[in-house]
């Protein structure tokens, strides 16, 4: 299902050109943000942005999103008072996804959680339970 592209995308955006040349959107105009704790390194959650909601999320200083469901711009915390105060703003080595480094303050998730990557964990690397690996990637015991 194809979300409904947003009016910034349809009449432009204030995002430096510079910046809007080099990124590598969907077909929907859109780039994945990760948000992660700046001091911590924990991942929060992941939002979307299209040039708007990144051009507010480097000039605000707070996160702003667009809902693919709701079809609009959210800027977090403005209804849950679970803001997200940017610290720094980063690129991947392919332009197609952005990194947020954020100050959380309160909960990232929709559901109250701190992150939205801790309800469904499909694999962990438990060193105190798990065999030792070896380079072949079976542990020691099963060679």
């Amino acid at each position: 299902m194809t979300s409904t592209p947003p009016p910034a995308r349809r009449t432009g955006s204030r995002l430096a050109p510079e910046i809007a040349a080099r990124l590598k959107r969907s077909a929907d105009g859109l780039v994945p943000a990760i948000a992660q704790q700046y001091d911590t390194g924990e991942v929060l959650m992941l939002g979307w942005m299209d040039d708007e909601a990144l051009h507010r999320t480097l000039t605000t200083g707070r996160c702003t999103y667009w809902s693919r469901s709701r079809r609009e711009y959210w800027v977090k915390g403005d209804t849950s008072g679970h803001f997200q105060r940017v610290r720094s703003v980063a690129l991947d080595c392919d332009a197609d996804t952005v990194l947020v480094k954020v100050d959380q303050v309160g909960a990232a998730c929709h559901t109250g959680a701190r992150t939205c990557f801790d309800a469904d964990v499909l694999l962990t690397d438990d060193a105190a339970d798990a065999p030792a690996a070896t380079d072949s990637g079976l542990p020691a015991s099963d060679q």
